[in-house]
């Protein structure tokens, strides 16, 4: 485990997010850590599909929508 330095305004924007989306601060960082690098390895893909991918890899069985 390191210490990371960001901007204060960043750190902010993480902490606020954190609250609407009941992560700890750091779960938060860490989400949208993994989804830009897993969003610059996979281009093509829209976030959706990345948080998609991550559901079934974690064997999350996610409810299907009506239209599909």
């Amino acid at each position: 485990m390191g210490i990371v330095k960001i901007a204060d305004e960043l750190h902010e924007d993480v902490r606020r997010a954190s609250t609407v989306m009941c992560r700890s601060i750091n779960a938060q960082a860490e989400f949208w850590m993994r989804a830009g690098m897993l969003a610059e390895a996979n281009p093509t893909l829209s976030f959706n599909q990345i948080v998609q991918m991550q559901m079934e890899a974690a064997d999350v069985r996610m409810p299907r929508s009506a239209a599909a």
